[in-house]
């Protein structure tokens, strides 16, 4: 029996054509590089939530590749770049440039979010809550905002596939990867980590650290350390809870020793 698709069936399939050549178009002229398998470029956007009837595989071994290459690439670029900093100090400046809120920032900036195939039904306002909290830290939070990790994913998972349709070629991935990852962080903008300074800050002074955990009922924990005290809070993750408690007690440190917490340097 030959089947024919009716008149609705074929304007969804001419829809679905038309959005998927825009979408190759459009990302393909965000990271200016050109796909000779387009098959890896939608596979790189297609989160496992999607069930899918069609052939593509979700991102996740695409996003294995993608981190291993990134990291070597970062680790090549800044051995070579800073020859006078010690192994401890590269490991800190690659973990920033590849870190889960740095490529999420990459992924918003060329709005891969609106390309994901995915049923994340929660997806979208965690977009927004975070775009949201990148106004307040332009570069990076340094642990203090909760980014989606799938918008991450998704930078690796792109970077795997262009580091394979490339025919493995290093050299080729890094004109794309660098272009991405602009503005780098560098050893002159790299943050200390908040609860870092925290510690360095009461070791310098003699204080001993208290801490006070109600996170389970409260979504808070606060710190003490001499008469300064701060409180973070964040229901999310306990861990940032903590790292906005370190940093609000340091800034307050910082605020009584008449300075200020960007200019101060322990």
């Amino acid at each position: 029996m030959d089947l024919q698709l009716d008149e609705s069936e074929n304007r969804d399939l001419n829809k679905v054509t038309l959005e998927w050549k825009k979408f190759v178009e459009e990302v393909q002229d965000a990271v200016g590089f050109e796909f000779k398998n387009v098959n890896l470029l939608y596979q790189a956007f297609t989160h496992s939530s999607f069930h899918r009837e069609d052939k593509y595989e979700s991102y996740e071994r695409l996003e294995y590749v993608g981190d291993s290459v990134l990291n070597m690439l970062i680790a090549k670029l800044h051995y070579f770049l800073h020859p006078d900093l010690a192994p401890g100090q590269l490991t800190r400046l690659r973990a920033a440039n590849v870190d889960t809120e740095k490529l999420a920032r990459v992924a918003i900036k060329y709005d891969f979010h609106k390309y994901l195939r995915h049923k994340k039904p929660l997806f979208k306002s965690q977009v927004e809550e975070f775009k949201d909290a990148m106004l307040e830290y332009p570069l990076h939070s340094t642990g203090l905002i909760d980014p989606p990790k799938v918008l991450a994913d998704v930078v690796e998972s792109l970077i795997g596939a262009i580091y394979i349709d490339c025919n493995f070629s290093m050299d080729i991935t890094w004109q794309v990867v660098e272009n991405l990852l602009q503005p780098m962080i560098t050893p002159e903008n790299l943050e200390t980590h908040p609860v870092t300074k925290f510690y360095e800050v009461c070791q310098r002074n003699g204080w001993s650290v208290k801490l006070i955990d109600t996170w389970e009922k409260t979504g808070e924990i606060e710190v003490f350390a001499g008469e300064f005290a701060g409180k973070g809070k964040f229901s999310g993750k306990k861990l940032i809870a903590l790292n906005r408690a370190a940093h609000n007690a340091y800034c307050e440190i910082v605020k009584n020793l008449k300075t200020t917490c960007n200019d101060y340097n322990f």
